[in-house]
């Protein structure tokens, strides 16, 4: 059956691009939100408000390990719904922490149900789309999800000038009930025919065969590489920028906002690109950028020269490429793997987002106080990634 014949009209309208839209924006809210937060959750509950990352990230990783041969059994929309419903459990019990421990806990658990969002939108646009037009819609996805990590640091900053770092939580609970409610409008998009026959269990062995897959897994460590770099940023910036440099948290959110814009941008330009340019290639050619970014922010922190003038214009840079590298990497590891789509797009986003499990740690064990740290993570992870492209030299 052609990918033409496969695709209901239900699910090819605004309603369905909004709703997939925000199940992947569904991670970087859930962090970028109380990023302006985090030195005044450290100094209130004397612990490394890192680790809420860590956990959060941790939970995430683990948990769409489970949920992708799940969902190859037993379709998309149930493990969503389940997913939302973990996700405001989770979001509640971290509005309601008093110590370190207790919000990693919930933050861990929060990551439960989040991590459904992201991984099923791009199994769901894999049900419906072939390669190029699956990295079309990919692109469409992040331009509209963007909007997410542009709102929410900017936002977070705002309520922490007149309410606790617990409010944050509140509101995060209310979105996951909006998103639930949404849910009613999704259609599934893997039917019964399509779906898995064998056992949960059995689906399980199938991340044998991707691991074993070459091209998939080129394609899947550039990406996760890359993610380990822009983590190490998202992690580091606000201490880097609020700490370091004295910027208001208030006006934290636009400093990051600006990455995003960016983000955007590749991402429209991208729906163009892929048209006339193998996947591939505009790969390649992102990362690249990326590389020569990183390495000059590097060696600005190690040197100290250009102040948070050169941080911000590097880090634009290497965070725009995302636009272009996310939709690639993504589209063309699943057209690696497409008859497990739910098992891949799992597997791509445990390595994905579990990478920032990676940066958080580092920034914790080797940060020495100044930007270099941060600096020097995201330049050695984003060498590793173009490393991974380049041994690639795939069709």
């Amino acid at each position: 059956m052609s990918h033409a014949q496969r695709q209901p009209v239900k699910t090819t309208g605004l309603v369905f691009i909004l709703i997939l839209s925000a199940l992947m924006a569904f991670t970087s809210l859930s962090t970028d939100i109380y990023l302006p937060a985090m030195p005044v959750m450290a100094n209130e509950l004397q612990g490394n408000v890192e680790l809420t990352i860590t956990g959060f990230l941790v939970g995430f990783c683990i948990a769409q390990l489970i949920w992708g041969p799940i969902s190859d059994h037993l379709g998309r929309r149930i493990p969503l719904v389940i997913g939302m419903v973990l996700f405001v459990i989770g979001s509640i019990g971290c509005a309601l922490s008093t110590d370190i421990m207790q919000i990693v806990f919930w933050r861990v658990f929060q990551a439960l149900g989040a991590c459904t969002g992201p991984m099923l939108a791009r199994a769901m646009i894999r049900d419906l789309f072939s390669r190029t037009r699956a990295a079309q819609m990919l692109s469409t996805l992040t331009i509209v999800m963007a909007i997410a990590p542009i709102v929410g640091p900017l936002l977070g900053g705002q309520m922490i000038k007149f309410a606790s770092w617990h409010a944050i939580f509140w509101l995060l609970a209310v979105i996951g009930v909006l998103m639930l409610c949404s849910l009613y409008w999704l259609s599934e998009t893997l039917p019964p025919e399509r779906r898995i026959k064998a056992s949960i269990r059995g689906a399980f062995e199938t991340y044998y065969t991707l691991l074993s897959n070459r091209s998939f897994m080129r394609f899947i460590l550039s990406l996760t590489f890359y993610y380990v770099a822009a983590y190490a940023f998202i992690t580091g910036s606000p201490f880097v920028y609020i700490s370091w440099f004295h910027i208001d948290p208030q006006h934290y959110g636009w400093l990051f906002a600006i990455n995003i814009v960016g983000v955007m941008s590749m991402s429209a330009v991208n729906r163009r690109l892929v048209q006339r340019y193998p996947l591939e290639t505009l790969l390649k050619r992102a990362v690249g950028v990326a590389t020569l970014a990183a390495l000059a922010l590097a060696m600005g922190t190690k040197l100290n020269v250009g102040g948070v003038i050169l941080i911000v214009a590097t880090v634009f840079v290497f965070f725009s490429m995302n636009g272009i590298i996310a939709a690639t990497a993504t589209a063309a590891a699943l057209d690696s793997a497409p008859h497990v789509a739910g098992s891949a797009s799992a597997l791509i986003g445990a390595l994905q987002y579990g990478s920032g499990i990676i940066s958080s740690l580092l920034l914790a064990l080797f940060s020495d106080g100044t930007p270099w740290t941060m600096g020097w993570i995201i330049a050695l992870f984003t060498l590793l990634s173009a490393g991974m492209v380049v041994r690639a030299q795939i069709r």
